[in-house]
């Protein structure tokens, strides 16, 4: 009785299974790298706004007067990106202090609000 040999090797399915898991593994990868990529964007403007505010409101204290009633926009300038900040200013039922809100966005998309509440020295 002759013994028959096969050839040794991978067969094209075992190939095309084998190539199917690495590109989703790839592409789970990817989208990974994307969302991490994203999310460090969205804190490095977290972070500037942050600053924009912060400066703008100490800035409002240190004025040594009482803001007056309204609503401004001003462009805030850090670390080579520009903010958008809209400053409101609003009573409050006691007429020695007012409400001041900084709102922060990059191209019109919503960042970060502060809100203080400053009075008369």
């Amino acid at each position: 009785m002759t013994r028959r040999t096969y050839p040794q090797g991978f067969t094209l399915i075992e190939v095309l299974v084998a190539l199917a898991i690495v590109a989703t593994t790839l592409l789970a990868g990817l989208q990974a790298t994307g969302a991490l990529t994203r999310n460090a964007q969205r804190q490095t403007d977290r972070v500037l706004a942050q600053l924009c505010a912060e400066n703008a409101l100490a800035q409002v204290r240190l004025s040594q007067r009482l803001p007056d009633v309204g609503d401004s926009t001003h462009p805030c300038a850090q670390a080579g990106r520009v903010l958008q900040l809209r400053l409101l200013v609003q009573p409050t039922p006691n007429p020695n202090f007012r409400r001041v809100e900084a709102r922060l966005s990059v191209e019109d998309t919503p960042v970060l609000q502060l809100t203080t509440i400053v009075g008369r020295i």
